[in-house]
């Protein structure tokens, strides 16, 4: 039974309710009051009149109670025009109620991951900045204090020192683009470029770097396709730079960094970065792309670098309205890869 069909069948049965007490009451008070009076004709006309009396009074009275208090709630919870929600329905009240605490409820439980955000952003961000300030400034007042004056350790300290301080402009430097990327003043600049070439570049520049730990760069492509992609060469740099760079970075020493470009549809490429380093357990997964969040929680991060690689790449690629997957086995390797428009050209 609906709400609706509730407050008509109550309002009936206090309606005949009130009627009979009504009815008797004027028995009492006129002195006719007998069982054949109660049964009489005049008695039941006398009821009848009574209860659509009170019926229609009633009704009048809840109808007009019931508008006040809708229209109340209405500004109260729905804080809009009265004639654009009031309804005397109450089931539709009730819908509507529903469905304002559980978009309430979605608001409060986004506001609370928002915020959980921005507090591990801030912590994250004042250890990023923290580290590299703390080391340019104990070695720069060390040599304050004399040790500029040794010939032995001066040269040392400055190199720390401006190695911390490089860091620290690393830090700023990806902030200020990330924050350019998010507010769109970072435009991609599309253009029809070798993909192959682009890679090609890449493993020559951080073949010295790959070569440390004895990784082998190993390029993996049909020689026969055209591979040519329709995008921004400088960020799509940027993406292949981070990725390759993570890979030699969590890779295990004599290992592997591959990357393998091939055809995934007619108009699709897929750009693949494959290791077989350290690995990450899926619980990262969703959080990996995070400005500053580690997978190592032990709040060290030896390979340097900005903490914000994988967020800038994320960004560039959501610019480039495609697509960022990972997959990984902790202790086996990991594999990141990314679709790219191919050039009609």
């Amino acid at each position: 039974m609906s709400i609706r069909q509730k407050i008509r069948f109550q309002s009936l049965f206090y309606s005949i309710l009130i009627s009979i007490v009504i009815c008797l009451i004027a028995l009492v008070s006129f002195g006719k009051f007998s069982v054949e009076s109660i049964f009489s004709l005049n008695f039941f006309l006398l009821f009848i009149l009574c209860s659509i009396v009170v019926y229609v009074i009633g009704a009048f009275f809840v109808k007009f109670f019931l508008y006040n208090s809708v229209r109340v709630i209405s500004d109260e919870i729905f804080q809009s025009d009265v004639d654009s929600t009031i309804t005397t329905n109450m089931e539709d009240l009730l819908k509507k109620i529903r469905k304002y605490d559980d978009d309430q409820k979605s608001e409060i439980s986004e506001m609370k991951k928002q915020e959980t955000f921005r507090r591990e952003f801030i912590g994250n961000l004042a250890h990023e900045l923290k580290t590299p300030l703390f080391t340019s400034e104990s070695y720069i007042l060390t040599l304050l204090d004399g040790a500029i004056d040794d010939d032995e350790v001066n040269k040392k300290y400055l190199k720390i020192a401006g190695k911390a301080i490089n860091r620290l402009n690393l830090i700023v430097k990806d902030l200020d683009l990330i924050t350019k990327i998010e507010s769109g003043e970072y435009e991609i600049k599309r253009t029809d470029f070798d993909i192959i070439n682009l890679a090609q570049n890449i493993f020559e520049m951080l073949e010295i770097t790959a070569s440390k730990k004895n990784i082998k760069l190993v390029l993996d492509f049909n020689d026969k396709l055209a591979l040519r992609v329709n995008a921004d060469n400088e960020k799509i740099q940027q993406v292949l730079t981070n990725l390759v760079e993570n890979s030699i970075k969590y890779g295990k020493e004599n290992g592997t960094t591959e990357l393998v470009i091939q055809e995934l549809t007619e108009n699709k490429i897929i750009v693949r970065v494959t290791d077989n380093g350290l690995g990450i357990e899926e619980k990262h997964f969703n959080r990996l792309f995070e400005r500053f969040y580690r997978v190592d929680q032990s709040g060290s991060r030896k390979g340097g670098g900005s903490g914000l690689g994988l967020a800038i790449v994320k960004h560039i690629i959501d610019a480039h309205d495609e697509k960022i997957y990972i997959e990984s086995e902790f202790g086996v390797g990991s594999e990141f890869s990314f679709t790219l428009e191919k050039s009609l050209k």
